[in-house]
């Protein structure tokens, strides 16, 4: 029983501190939740993407984002006071250590060639199971119907991340009603780090979710 709040696709850059961003910490301060879980790509990796460069593009340096999730994480870790801290990993998450595990196998079990070892303080997992009927992870289905979809096919109420869409679809059968959520993104919409959407519409919202949770 109690509250957890979960962001996602966060997506941090230097000198970049967004409203939704602002309000995550101060709702953590006023709701004080038992767990706070950063549901994945915190980290963008531009520089390491299996995508081309965008032409002439500038992107951040993999040590300058690093700096960014540690300034940004350590205001969440200072908001969150005691309550439990839990990374599921993002798709962006996981270029850092795919990466080096492709262009450095031999440095294997290395301290600081995963992505966790720079961040220790949080329980970095796939997913997580807040208790029997609830789900998060940073993404399962895609397209438009995804929180349908995920919280129709699993029989669980599901959180994920990934779309940035931010929206809540409940689902009732015989079982009862679930919920299927997007968290939405901690960053801009039109932030500089999605600048391969080429200034396309977007159906995305800055957001977070507010998970309350009784008997």
């Amino acid at each position: 029983n109690g509250t957890v709040i979960v962001f996602s696709d966060a997506h941090f850059q230097l000198g970049q501190r967004t409203t939704a961003f602002k309000a995550l910490l101060w709702l953590i301060g006023e709701l004080k939740p038992k767990a706070v879980i950063n549901n994945g790509d915190a980290f963008d990796g531009a520089a390491v993407s299996r995508h081309p460069a965008g032409g002439w593009d500038k992107v951040p340096t993999v040590i300058n984002e690093l700096n960014a999730c540690t300034l940004a994480l350590s205001e969440v870790q200072e908001a969150a006071g005691k309550a439990k801290l839990i990374w599921t990993l993002g798709n962006h998450d996981a270029r850092f250590s795919s990466r080096l595990a492709t262009v450095a196998s031999e440095f294997k079990d290395v301290k600081g060639f995963k992505l966790e070892d720079h961040f220790s303080d949080w329980a970095h997992v796939v997913s997580c199971m807040l208790n029997d009927s609830i789900m998060v992870k940073h993404r399962w289905k895609g397209g438009i119907h995804a929180t349908h979809q995920n919280t129709a096919s699993s029989g669980l109420s599901f959180v994920t991340g990934h779309l940035h869409s931010a929206k809540v679809t409940p689902w009732t059968d015989y079982t009862g009603t679930r919920y299927g959520v997007d968290c939405g993104t901690l960053a801009e919409a039109f932030g500089d780090q999605f600048i391969y959407a080429e200034n396309n519409p977007r159906n995305w919202r800055s957001a977070f979710a507010v998970l309350n949770i009784v008997d």
